[in-house]
């Protein structure tokens, strides 16, 4: 009777070990997605709802000073396509949007918006907000507050990517390593990684300034565009090196790949490729190869 129970254990224990990931030396195109007019004002960040089979890229840029005339409210927009990279719709919400992810605890497609770590003069489009979506994934002008500033999230342009398991939030600083994790109930962060760039051989300056993706992969957690070298750089949670994938060096990678023009959604690195198409082009890189 002793064999049987053994045969069990092992198999729970196969079925419960968490997805792990290879590194992929050369990055591999997931999907392009041609924008299809121009972007309002920069393009930021890229979201994927599963259930719903759409992607959603946001603008960001700050509001005008309000007038009599007009409220202080973005021009940023934020488009729909579809799972071929078709466009769907844009709406103007009106938000300085900086990071647009799906988060499946509010099953909301959420925004979090420029200088959230601060209300000085951004208030009361400041903050984290749940965007309406239609029944089949097209994006609505109207939206919800999910949160006002927090300063736990540091640097005013930081992009911060979300981790639904644990509800935390990863803000990479600027002109640095260092990534701030933040948990919305407290107004400090909870803790710092430093990434190991000295393993990785990059400089600050060579890297994303304000965006480091987390990936949901255990042990590559955390995924970095290297702007200068052209590879994306994988790190653990606790900021060690584990590898890098190489994109192709016939990109064209400018200046807005350092301050926006990344994302990270259905498992794949978004980088803008600005001089492709008559208003660039989003690639959808595949850097890592999960296995059970």
């Amino acid at each position: 009777m002793r064999t049987p129970k053994i045969l069990l254990s092992i198999t729970l224990l196969a079925v419960l070990q968490p997805v792990h990931a290879a590194v992929l030396v050369d990055a591999e195109v997931g999907i392009k997605i041609p924008l299809a007019q121009k972007p309002s004002t920069r393009p930021m960040t890229v979201a994927h709802i599963p259930g719903l089979k759409r992607y959603y890229i946001a603008d960001g840029g700050l509001a005008p000073m309000a007038s009599e005339f007009e409220a202080a409210t973005s021009k940023s927009q934020i488009h729909a396509y579809d799972d071929e990279g078709k466009y769907v719709n844009s709406a103007k919400p009106g938000y300085d949007n900086r990071s647009i992810y799906y988060n499946p605890n509010s099953d909301k497609l959420e925004t979090i918006t420029y200088n959230i770590s601060s209300d000085v003069g951004f208030s009361p489009n400041t903050g984290i907000y749940a965007i309406d979506l239609s029944e089949t994934g097209d994006v609505k002008d109207s939206s919800n507050e999910v949160t006002q500033f927090n300063p736990a999230f540091g640097d005013a342009a930081t992009m911060p990517s979300y981790n639904p398991e644990t509800k935390q939030y990863y803000a990479k600083q600027e002109r640095g390593n260092k990534v701030w994790v933040v948990d919305l109930k407290s107004r400090e962060k909870i803790s710092e990684i430093a990434l190991d760039f000295t393993k990785a051989g990059v400089a600050f300056d060579d890297v994303s300034d304000h965006f480091v993706a987390y990936s949901g992969v255990k042990g590559e957690e955390l995924v970095l565009l290297d702007v200068d070298h052209k590879a994306v750089l994988i790190f653990d949670l606790s900021g060690k090196y584990v590898g890098k994938s190489e994109l192709p060096k016939n990109l064209k990678l400018r200046s807005q790949n350092h301050f926006n023009g990344t994302g990270y959604a259905n498992d794949m690195l978004f980088v803008y490729n600005e001089p492709e198409g008559e208003f660039g082009t989003y690639y959808g890189f595949k850097v890592l190869k999960t296995n059970q």
